[in-house]
């Protein structure tokens, strides 16, 4: 038998990290990361910290500072962190809290009922990630000092600098007046070089400390170089209600709900050395609404501290959430009956957040994170508490007598028609994957391809067989495609998802691009790079491309966000002047060009205009030339703006040219005050 190699692991192998060496030795576990956001989770401990006296009552002004020196300070006018000697460690207390992992006053409910920085180890990471760190206490009539330098405590004279335990007394204050400032310069021997603290991230994380805490102010001022930063100052007296106000985009379907409890729980915790049963009180606060859009936005906190990975609180709330809206809100819904016969009627969580806008707090002593940056709670018990306390009351805001009726009423039907639409898309999905498997292109008939596509490509969407000849003929067939459209293009804004998927020119539209619709579409699929609305330049022109337009909007916005939908600008009038060619999009405007060109001895009744009644009487060069060809033709890059604008525009048009005749006369009555009722033809 070979005789075995030495594998150089023996006792004095067994490494073992003091103080705070084991954060500079794995700063990923404390801060996340030695980029960005490690560096300004750095800011974060300190606000934690600060705002914790804020939310114990203790406190109700924070100020951040961003100096030249690349320093930041965190100060407060709370209580001042304790400066008297620790008994066990005999040094100050404060030294203490910023040299001792797992060392702070949140533990066992004594000095803080409910906090953020629950592992203890927030100001002492700060300084075991930093070059330089000064802290100062007001308290007891003095403003004491107590400097670091690569963590050593100390005292700095000019720049010399002398190790001590003893605080150092600034000057003598009000007795009155209690309060920390901590100013840290990071080291950067840790952080990477490009890492950055970012002002308006500071700014955001302010602002929800502030809805977190209502009556706090929350200051941030940027004295850096080269920035041009105003302070930023913020105060919130609503609390969640505020913050959901805040984060709601469009118009509302419901008012802010307001759910609030109390509940007590046990749990062991150690307590001088044995695990003993305690009991603990939670508070739960949320705040929710829905808005008519169907982008979801749910925050989520414990205590002062925002939980983006959720945890046992946000299992709680989705299954609540859940239970009530089947239970009592859709149970006997109209429009789900069918659905019901096939047992397909439930609203999933994916439904229920559509236009959802929440924020969900629970307080509590001590709570049990996953991970030291404290991103997901996992305390077990607080997931059932959590789930009676809304359910019960969302229930009675459901039931007769709770909420407003009519904002019932408009939240069951919005979410009704959630779950009718992820129907109906499942079964659009599956009618592509039949036809898939039947060997099937899903290409329109109507459709005549370009040989390559990606982004440089573009699908035109030509109004009508007339225009679309001529369109197919003056093209460049190697990257754009001619969709003609017939019939009417269904109004997006006001139709249900089943009616827009059933619709031919939409359908056509979705199966051209190849990238789905909806919340389903990805851009990354798309076969076309671009897409060109080409529309006669009169008042149907306009209509359709309203329509057009709005489709795009609800269904492929991404399209839009991108800039990649735009508008062929063909104009209502031509003419030839020697060998230049003059185009007019209105009358005013072939006026003024009659006017330019006549400046000399030309006569205005030799320049003759050609006025275009729509594409479909141009001849392939006309219409190459104005709409095609990327040398000569206008094109308009549309933007969100203008899609929002052509759906009120597509409204209106509904109204004063569609077949509802009493919809129509009741817009004229309302629309013309100014005119005498008798001279009406109504």
């Amino acid at each position: 038998m070979a005789a075995k190699k030495h594998t150089g692991y023996a006792a004095d192998d067994i490494e073992t990290l003091e103080g705070l060496e084991a954060v500079r030795k794995r700063p990923g576990m404390y801060i996340g990361g030695t980029g960005s956001a490690g560096l300004i989770h750095l800011i974060w401990e300190l606000i934690d910290n600060a705002v914790d006296e804020a939310s114990s009552g203790f406190a109700d002004k924070v100020d951040v500072v961003l100096h030249r020196d690349g320093s930041v300070e965190v100060s407060d006018n709370g209580r001042g962190i304790p400066i008297d000697k620790h008994t066990k460690r005999k040094v100050s207390a404060l030294e203490v809290v910023l040299t001792e992992l797992h060392a702070g006053g949140k533990f066992g409910g004594g000095a803080y009922g409910a906090s953020g920085g629950l592992h203890g180890v927030g100001a002492s990471v700060v300084n075991a990630l930093s070059e330089r760190l000064v802290a100062e206490v007001d308290r007891e009539g003095h403003t004491h000092r107590l400097s670091f330098n690569k963590r050593v405590a100390g005292r700095f004279d000019n720049k010399t600098f002398t190790k001590t335990h003893e605080l150092e007394k600034v000057k003598k204050i009000s007795k009155n007046k209690t309060g920390t400032r901590v100013r840290f310069w990071p080291d950067w021997e840790i952080f990477d070089p490009e890492a950055k603290m970012d002002f308006e991230e500071i700014a955001q994380r302010s602002i929800q400390a502030c809805f977190l805490v209502p009556g706090l102010k929350i200051t941030v001022e940027d004295r850096r170089t080269g920035n041009n930063n105003d302070k930023f100052e913020f105060v919130s007296r609503g609390g969640l209600a505020d913050m959901i106000e805040h984060l709601s985009i469009g118009d509302s379907v419901t008012q802010i709900i307001h759910l609030d409890g109390i509940e007590t729980f046990e749990e062991k915790v150690p307590v001088d050395g044995k695990m003993t049963l305690v009991q603990r009180e939670c508070n739960v606060d949320v705040a929710l609404r829905w808005v008519k859009g169907y982008e979801t936005v749910v925050s989520s906190f414990v205590n002062t501290i925002p939980t983006s990975e959720g945890g046992t609180h946000m299992n709680g709330f989705d299954r609540a959430l859940t239970r009530a809206i089947n239970d009592v809100l859709l149970k006997d819904a109209r429009k789900l009956s069918k659905l019901a016969k096939q047992n397909k009627h439930k609203a999933t969580k994916e439904d229920i957040r559509e236009g959802l806008v929440a924020a969900v707090k629970v307080s509590f002593p001590e709570p049990q994170f996953r991970g030291q940056t404290k991103q997901e709670l996992g305390t077990p018990a607080i997931e059932s508490i959590v789930y009676s306390i809304v359910k019960s009351r969302l229930v009675d805001w459901f039931s007769e007598g709770g909420g407003p009726r009519t904002h019932v009423n408009a939240i069951r039907e919005k979410l009704a028609t959630a779950v009718v639409n992820r129907i109906a898309s499942r079964q659009v999905l599956e009618n592509k994957r039949k036809a898939a498997n039947l060997g099937s292109t899903g290409m329109p008939q109507k459709l005549a391809d370009c040989r390559n596509h990606g982004l440089d490509s573009e699908l035109i969407l030509v109004e009508g067989d007339s225009a679309a000849g001529p369109a197919k003929e003056g093209r460049d067939s190697a990257f754009m495609a001619i969709l003609p459209l017939r019939g009417k293009v269904v109004n997006a804004n006001k139709a249900s998802v089943k009616q827009v998927l059933d619709n031919a020119e939409a359908q056509a539209l979705f199966a051209a691009m190849g990238a789905g619709s909806g919340r389903d579409f990805s851009i990354d699929d798309a076969r076309y790079g671009r897409i060109v609305i080409l529309c006669d330049a009169d008042v149907d022109g306009s209509h359709i491309r309203c329509l057009l337009l709005t489709l795009i909007y609800n269904f492929m916005r991404p399209m839009l966000d991108e800039g990649r939908v735009f508008a062929a600008m063909p104009p209502l009038y031509s003419t030839k002047v020697g060998d230049e060619v003059h185009r007019a999009w209105s009358e005013d405007e072939r006026d003024q060009v009659t006017a330019e060109l006549c400046k000399g001895n030309r006569k205005p009744e030799s320049i003759r205009w050609n006025r275009f009644k729509g594409l479909g009487e141009m001849n392939v060069d006309e219409l190459a030339n104005c709409a095609l060809d990327a040398k000569t033709r206008t094109l308009k890059r549309l933007t969100i703006d203008d899609a929002q604008q052509a759906e009120r525009a597509a409204e209106m048009f509904e109204v004063l040219m569609g077949t509802d005749v009493g919809r129509r006369r009741d817009y004229l009555v309302r629309n013309s005050a100014l005119m005498d009722s008798d001279a009406l033809d109504i």
